[in-house]
C-alpha cells in the first residue's frame, strides 16, 4: 500500500517523516515522503539549522506525482508537523487530489501543535486551522492529550473529560480518534504507566504500557505511533488490534532506545521488533 506522508524532516534523528517513513517501509508500504521543513535536528535540542518549506514546495511535489499518473495508487495520506498555515492549505489540497484519484484513500492527521510541559510550539494560526479545516477532513486523527484539549476546546483533567473531548472530535468528522498519550491531571496517584485511548464512535478502548525512565525522553514518539497505528488499521480496519499493535511496537522501540542509551528513537536497531514486538499489552473496553 502506498502512503503519502507530509511531515517534517531532520538530517539527524527521528521525528516527523524520519520517524514514520522507515517503519512504514519495514512494514511493507511504499512511502512517498513530502517534507514540510528540513532541519539539521529536531527543535528539542534548543538549536537547529535549516528552514521551513513554503506551501508552493508541497504543491509542486504533489503536482509532480500527479503528472506521473500514480495518485490513484495512494491508499493513505499521513500528515504531521506543518510549519505554516499555508502549508496546511497545501495538505488540504493534497488530500483532495488523492481522494479524487482514489475515493477509498484514507487520511490520517497527526495534529502536531504542542505537548504537556511545552505548550504550543506552532504559530498562533495553526490550532484554528486544524480545528476548522484539517481535522474535519480526516478519517483518523491522532492527538496527544494537550492537542486533544486544544482541538476540543475543553479542559481535560480526567478520563471522563477525555472521553467527552473525543466525542467532540468525532462530531468534527473523523471516524477514528487515537489519543496517543493520556494522564489524569487530577486523577489518582501515578501508577507508572502511559495510556492511549482509541475510539471509533461506537466504542472506546484504553491501553496502558509501563513508563520507561528516560532522563531525556526521545522526541518523535507521537509521529511513530500515528504511522504504526495507520499501518495496521489499513490492513485490518480494526481499532482494537491496531491500538494493541501500535502500543507494543512503540514500547519495544522505546525500550531498545533506553537500552542503547541514545536520545533518538532506536528505529534501526529495533526494526525487527517493529515488525514483531516481543511483549504485548491488552486493551480494555470503556
Amino acid at each position: 500500500m502506498a502512503v503519502l506522508s507530509i511531515q517534517s524532516h531532520v538530517v539527524y534523528g527521528h521525528v516527523g517523516n524520519d520517524a514514520a517513513v522507515f517503519p512504514l517501509q519495514r512494514l511493507g508500504h511504499e512511502v512517498w515522503p513530502v517534507h514540510t521543513v528540513q532541519f539539521s535536528n529536531h527543535t528539542g535540542y534548543g538549536t537547529w539549522r535549516g528552514s521551513a518549506f513554503g506551501a508552493g514546495h508541497v504543491w509542486e511535489l504533489i503536482r509532480g506525482i500527479q503528472e506521473r499518473g500514480v495518485l490513484g495508487d495512494c491508499q493513505a495520506v499521513l500528515s504531521g508537523y506543518l510549519g505554516s498555515a499555508e502549508t496546511g492549505e497545501a495538505v488540504i489540497d493534497a488530500v483532495a487530489q488523492v481522494r479524487k484519484a482514489n475515493p477509498r484513500a484514507v487520511y490520517c492527521c497527526d495534529p502536531v501543535m504542542g505537548d504537556d510541559g511545552k505548550g504550543f510550539f506552532v504559530s498562533a494560526d495553526i490550532p484554528e486551522l486544524f480545528a476548522s479545516r484539517i481535522v474535519p477532513l480526516a478519517d483518523i486523527v491522532t492527538p496527544n492529550r494537550f492537542e486533544l484539549e486544544a482541538l476540543a476546546g475543553i479542559p481535560i483533567g480526567s478520563m471522563a473529560d477525555a472521553r467527552k473531548a473525543v466525542a467532540l472530535l468525532h462530531a468534527l468528522g473523523p471516524g477514528v480518534v487515537l489519543v496517543t498519550s493520556f494522564h489524569e491531571r487530577a486523577g489518582p496517584r501515578d501508577d507508572g504507566t502511559v495510556a492511549m485511548l482509541v475510539s471509533d464512535g461506537s466504542g472506546q478502548r484504553l491501553i496502558n504500557t509501563p513508563r520507561l525512565d528516560f532522563s531525556t525522553a526521545p522526541n518523535g514518539t507521537g509521529d511513530l505511533t500515528a504511522a504504526l497505528f495507520l499501518s495496521r488499521w489499513l490492513k485490518t480496519r480494526d481499532c482494537e488490534e491496531s491500538l494493541e499493535y501500535a502500543a507494543a511496537a512503540v514500547w519495544a522501540v522505546l525500550e531498545r532506545t533506553l537500552k542503547d542509551g541514545g536520545r533518538e528513537l532506536a528505529l534501526v536497531s529495533a526494526q525487527k521488533l517493529i515488525e514483531n514486538p516481543e511483549r504485548r499489552f491488552s486493551s480494555i473496553a470503556l
